[in-house]
């Protein structure tokens, strides 16, 4: 707390190893996120193609095994693709999300230097207190 010269340095540097650190998490965010969104969206391209398969496969077997008109057996197995793939989709967002929590780190450092430069700032220009012997 020497000067404010000193004060702006060490905010300089503060916000240096804050970037470094932000870039470090983006960078393991990354790497961590690739295959999930990479499985996610293979998942979403094979549900999206199937779909037509299976309403017609399934759909005419359920026609047949419970002799019902072709048109409600389409509309249930359309139902039941529709189930399958949100259930996928889920799982991918949920993996997702755990790949890019470690920008945590980032925000919880960012706090701990907001928190130490409003105390620097706070008691700044203040006399130095009386030590007694």
């Amino acid at each position: 707390m020497g000067s404010v010269a000193g004060l702006g340095n060490d905010i300089a540097t503060l916000a240096e190893l804050q970037a470094k650190l932000v870039a470090l998490d983006f960078k393991e965010s990354t790497s961590k996120a690739i295959v999930p969104l990479a499985l996610g969206m293979a998942g979403l391209v094979v549900i999206v193609s199937s779909v037509p398969v299976i309403i017609v496969g399934v759909g005419l077997l359920v026609a047949e095994a419970f002799a019902i008109s072709n048109a409600l057996a389409l509309l249930l197995t359309a139902l039941a693709a529709i189930v399958v793939s949100g259930l996928v989709v889920y799982f991918a967002v949920r993996t997702l999300r755990r790949g890019v929590e470690v920008f945590r780190r980032s925000r919880e450092e960012l706090n701990r230097n907001l928190s130490w430069i409003r105390t620097v700032l706070m008691h700044s220009g203040r006399p130095a207190p009386k030590r007694r012997w």
